[in-house]
């Protein structure tokens, strides 16, 4: 399907800061283009942890370095992609969709998480009670690879207070993209991960309606579009491979170039209908990325033991691990009723719900 029919466009409204869109229906490339941003998200961690622990690298170290300008720029791109469909809404209702639930999730998984580390963490540095200053810490630093869903409920609550007081939204990009040129590193996970991310998200929120004129472009010229992707891939190889990519302005170009190319990619599968799977796993790329790190180190730890792979293939056996892993652990709570895990109870909203009887899943 075309978004042209479904999203209503105003010329104007990028630059007012008030994108017209009206709720649609899924979006076919938008879950395609998702699926393609958790893959490389759990393919960086599989592989990073699997050279880490082998103390050597793999075939797969030249695609996470390849993907690693725009693998979380556009997986942020995308989660404002939809806000300015919410934004109005009263705060008490915005705040239960935006940030209380992220809130829950973030709780909820650092605990399993925890769960799961506290024994050897205990046994490395001496003692629970490194463990219980380590837990409470991760409210201030985020934890692990939770950092993602900890930093949302932070990008949407901005957005509202710099919509409502009337910063106008030119500003605002221009200091969140200089603060991504800066490149700052104080070594909070917070502070560098908002410097470094935010312009992105406020950017899917902003160009939200030239995203999807963007990707209506690319459906109805797959020709041009392939050859856009080509020679993307080529400069952004080029820069990564010859260590430029971090550099400051050009940092910022391959973050949108990358978000560019992974839009188009996902709307030239959605018009071929290709590797369903993707578009599954973007649909539930929250419920992956909440899941995938128990497969992930489990599989680890026993390929590098038992598999006699070279390190390239038992990474990717660990990517696959990890997201197969992850949709596993989703089924069996809901066959088990543990909906919880991945579906916010009634008990924990603070706005009525539009519809009643259903939890509200972690999407």
């Amino acid at each position: 399907m075309t978004t042209s029919g479904t999203y209503a466009v105003a010329d104007q409204a990028a630059l007012s800061g008030t994108p017209e869109i009206t709720s649609p229906e899924r979006i076919d490339w938008v879950d395609y283009a998702k699926g393609i941003c958790i893959v490389m998200v759990v393919m960086m961690h599989s592989v990073l942890g699997v050279e880490l622990a082998a103390g050597r690298t793999g075939f797969m170290h030249a695609l996470v370095a390849f993907a690693k300008p725009f693998r979380m720029p556009d997986f942020f791109l995308l989660s404002g992609l939809f806000l300015a469909v919410v934004i109005d809404r009263d705060w008490r209702t915005y705040l239960d969709r935006k940030v209380v639930h992220f809130v829950y999730f973030y709780v909820l998984w650092v605990t399993i998480q925890f769960a799961f580390k506290a024994p050897g963490l205990a046994a490395e540095h001496g003692g629970w009670a490194y463990v219980a200053a380590l837990y409470l810490e991760s409210y201030i630093e985020p934890f692990g690879t939770l950092w993602f869903i900890y930093m949302l409920p932070v990008f949407f609550m901005l957005t509202k207070a710099l919509r409502t007081a009337g910063i106008p939204p030119w500003l605002v990009w221009s200091v969140a993209a200089a603060l991504e040129m800066a490149h700052v590193a104080t070594g909070w996970t917070m502070i560098d991960e908002f410097c470094s991310r935010f312009v992105y998200f406020y950017s899917g929120y902003l160009f939200a309606a030239r995203v999807f004129v963007l990707s209506d472009r690319a459906r109805a010229k797959p020709a041009w579009a392939l050859a856009g992707l080509s020679g993307w891939a080529l400069v952004n190889a080029a820069l990564v491979y010859d260590g430029c990519s971090e550099w400051p302005v050009i940092s910022l170009a391959l973050g949108f170039a990358g978000a560019v190319a992974i839009i188009v990619i996902g709307t030239l599968l959605a018009k071929m209908q290709w590797l369903a799977f993707l578009r599954f796993c973007g649909a539930h790329s929250i419920v992956i990325y909440l899941a995938f790190f128990l497969p992930m180190a489990t599989a680890r730890t026993l390929l590098l033991k038992f598999a006699p792979f070279d390190l390239g293939t038992i990474s990717l056996l660990v990517t696959l691990a990890g997201i197969l892993g992850a949709l596993v652990i989703w089924r069996l709570a809901l066959m088990l009723r543990a909906n919880f895990l991945f579906e916010r109870p009634q008990m924990f909203w603070i706005a009525p719900k539009r519809k009643p009887a259903r939890l509200q899943p972690a999407e």
